[in-house]
């Protein structure tokens, strides 16, 4: 498997690594001995990417994580607030590795992602009215499609933090490793997976769950006929097709 790794930063200040696994890229915010807030800079560098992968067909899937022991606990003050819509508005599937703390932005952060895979020694809150604050980045209005009003609703006012075992409970996390060692290998096995799917066929699902959820259902179900009607035009789906009657495994071109 071919790997690249880059990184646009020196130094001990924070700083975002890249590596590129096939169709997948990790990122990974390094937080070395800075508490794990996101800076100006990080942010700019990744809305610039964010961008970049997503006109890169090669790239199938984008991962974020964590250094250490934290996800991100914050931004600080000077951070773009573009930086999670440009995040979410990503047409491929998105996957948050949170092998630690996710606090206030920095669950916001993970909360504009698809997939939250989780190490057991996550923690999850939103504290920013304990500051006289709401949250600012889509955390009231992502926190409650996903979890319920609520749960949500008792997260946000009491800005209290529940752990990994709850949040998956309550949906917010989408895969719990088993043990703190174990979720890289988690991580690999989704996107392992991933990567034998279709990506066209990815990309109209995505497209059809989230921007369904704020339409009518049948507004929802006229999309879901459009975007399968779409998909039938392509090579991908023909594919598909050859290989299943052929009863091997189909090879996925994203044309």
């Amino acid at each position: 498997m071919k790997v690249r790794r880059t990184t646009r930063s020196c130094g001990r200040e924070p700083k975002l690594e890249f590596e590129r696994r096939s169709g997948c890229v990790i990122v990974t915010m390094r937080w070395f001995e800075h508490r794990a807030r996101l800076t100006a800079s990080m942010a700019s560098e990744l809305m610039e990417r964010a961008q970049e992968l997503e006109d890169d067909d090669e790239v199938r899937l984008l991962a974020l994580r964590g250094s250490g022991a934290e996800f991100c606990v914050g931004f600080e003050p000077d951070v773009d607030p573009r930086l999670v819509e440009t995040l979410a508005a990503v047409s491929k599937p998105t996957i948050g590795v949170i092998n630690g703390a996710a606090l206030d932005e920095g669950l916001e952060l993970a909360l504009a992602l698809d997939i939250r895979v989780a190490s057991p020694t996550g923690r999850f809150a939103l504290t920013q009215v304990e500051r006289g604050l709401i949250p600012s980045f889509g955390g009231t209005q992502r926190l409650p499609r996903i979890i319920g009003q609520t749960a949500a609703l008792k997260m946000i006012l009491s800005g209290e933090e529940i752990g990994a075992r709850e949040a998956s409970r309550l949906g917010l996390v989408t895969r719990l490793a088993p043990r703190s060692g174990a979720l890289d290998g988690v991580v690999r096995e989704i996107v392992d997976g991933l990567l034998t799917r279709g990506p066209i066929a990815l990309k109209l699902a995505k497209e059809a769950v989230l921007k369904g959820a704020d339409m009518t259902l049948s507004q929802g179900i006229h999309l879901e006929e459009d975007l399968y009607a779409l998909l039938q035009t392509t090579a991908d789906r023909a594919e598909g097709v050859s290989a299943f009657l052929a009863k091997r495994k189909p090879l996925f071109k994203g044309e």
